[in-house]
């Protein structure tokens, strides 16, 4: 734990406080509606702190699972990786979570901001962001879709994208796939703003 702290701070405090937070509003039912995400408000300039709020919370312990899993496979080694290329990595990484997490969700509240009974909540939108950047380093890295099925992270990147705006006009579930697409877009260009070399990099690694 003491490694994880000194090495990743960022990460480690996210990752303890988004589990301490989504467990202790699944029995606090006053504080999770609270800090649910709902677009026709936040259009009208109120609840906006639900914009970060929401990604604290999470629906139950499949959905907290899922994501928390996600987090750590890849928050943890981007901000170590980020660490390592600059003095300034840690707020490299918290600046794509937070801003991942926020930027995400904008869209959501333009396209439901009319429809007073939408609400979303969980931090899809910021672990999409943080696996999207850490992609961008290692295209070719193997991912195991569903922990089974072994994929280039490249390809995943590509088909997940694809299904999200699929499923943006399609789904009828409770999913927010605008927030994990647009999460996604903003990791990469986030990154990409800090590290403009990384195009080239992502490149050379793919061809190469």
């Amino acid at each position: 734990m003491r490694e994880y702290l000194i090495n990743t701070p960022v990460a480690s405090i996210i990752f303890a406080f988004t589990i301490a937070t989504s467990i202790y509003t699944f029995s606090n039912h006053q504080l999770f509606g609270r800090f649910m995400l709902h677009p026709y408000s936040v259009s009208k300039g109120q609840r906006l702190h639900t914009l970060l709020t929401s990604g604290l919370i999470h629906r139950d312990w499949g959905h907290l699972l899922f994501n928390m899993l996600t987090f750590y496979f890849f928050g943890f080694s981007l901000e170590a990786l980020l660490a390592g290329l600059s003095t300034w990595g840690h707020l490299q990484f918290a600046l794509i979570y937070v801003l991942g997490l926020v930027l995400s969700d904008v869209g959501t509240v333009f396209k439901e901001k009319n429809n007073f009974s939408y609400y979303s909540l969980g931090a899809s939108g910021a672990i999409c962001a943080v696996l999207f950047s850490f992609i961008l380093f290692d295209p070719k890295m193997m991912l195991g879709i569903f922990f089974v099925i072994p994929m280039p992270a490249w390809l995943f990147g590509v088909l997940f994208l694809a299904y999200c705006v699929w499923a943006s006009k399609n789904a009828r579930d409770s999913i927010n796939h605008d927030a994990h697409f647009y999460g996604a877009i903003f990791g990469i260009l986030l990154t990409i703003i800090f590290y403009p070399w990384v195009i080239q990099h992502f490149i050379q690694r793919f061809t190469g």
